[in-house]
């Protein structure tokens, strides 16, 4: 629910500006005469223009229903009419704004999941308010609606589907790696004085990739399938994965390079120059990271 509220509050101004343009088409904002009657009549065409909104109704100026609901549910169509809706906020802020307005996500009484109600005011040649059109839509629907990519459309569930099979394969590995990491060196048994150093440095890079990858994996889940928010708005926190992940390869990589230093320098110094070479790199990754962290934190602040 949190990512879907995140989504909705993007795509917002788009939502109201869909909304009230389907509104308008089908009723003027303005009647010469004032005839309620007018009104009512083209509710019909609302339903049939909004196929995906759960109720639509209609209140006059003091917040009191005048029609039962109009809605695909039969367990809201029909029902309705007469309650008081004048402490809705979609009442007070229509009053106040003047104009069409689209609320924030409400638990709805009906169905009791969030929804969003978009209130088209009806005023006659004397600027005077008649009545107020109210369309109730689920935040799901208004999600595949207005955002087709979100998280709740055919392509989100399809993102999640990919991302989780994705998650699964990485923790596979992650899951191989830690295994022949422990069993470099769980193999000697209680015999610790055949342990080589090489092998302690290679279990270390196995196990510094495992904990990487498996970093990795916790963050695509949670974000990506679960959705769940980000902590906190700062550059540690919301580019943690990145971070993290070239965190343990550059740690991966000195490792590597400490053990090729102790390696040549025993047989064969001649070939140091390659170890050099890879210190250097690890150097152009740190001062990278170094750069990218100076960067989010400019634009942060």
């Amino acid at each position: 629910m949190i990512k879907e509220i995140d989504e909705y509050a993007q795509i917002r101004t788009k939502a109201r500006a869909y909304l009230c343009y389907i509104l308008g088409r089908n009723i003027s904002q303005s009647m010469q005469e004032g005839d309620i009657n007018l009104v009512l009549d083209k509710v019909s065409n609302i339903n049939r223009s909004l196929p995906k909104s759960e109720a639509i109704y209609v209140i006059d100026d003091k917040g009191k229903q005048i029609i039962d609901n109009v809605s695909k549910n039969k367990a809201v169509d029909g029902t309705g009419k007469g309650e008081d809706r004048s402490n809705r906020a979609y009442y007070y802020r229509t009053l106040e704004e003047h104009r069409c307005v689209l609320t924030d996500p409400y638990p709805s009484l009906i169905s009791n999941y969030l929804v969003v109600t978009a209130s088209f005011p009806i005023y006659d040649e004397n600027d005077k308010l008649i009545c107020i059109i109210c369309v109730d839509i689920s935040l799901k629907n208004i999600l595949k609606m207005i955002h087709p990519s979100s998280v709740d459309s055919y392509f989100g569930s399809l993102s999640k589907m990919v991302y989780s099979a994705f998650s699964l394969a990485l923790f596979a590995v992650a899951l191989l790696l830690f295994i022949k990491g422990i069993n470099g060196f769980l193999h000697f048994g209680l015999d610790l004085g055949a342990i080589e150093i090489k092998e302690m440095f290679e279990s270390t890079i196995l196990l510094t990739l495992s904990l990487a990858i498996f970093d990795l994996v916790k963050a695509i889940f949670e974000e990506e399938v679960l959705g769940k928010e980000r902590k906190g708005h700062n550059a540690d926190d919301t580019h943690q994965t990145m971070i993290r992940f070239l965190g343990s390869i550059i740690i991966a990589l000195s490792i590597e390079a400490l053990m090729l230093v102790f390696k040549f320098a025993l047989t064969d110094p001649a070939k140091l120059l390659y170890a050099v070479y890879l210190i250097f790199g690890i150097t152009a990754l740190m001062v990278g990271l170094s750069l990218y962290l100076k960067v989010i934190r400019s634009n942060e602040k």
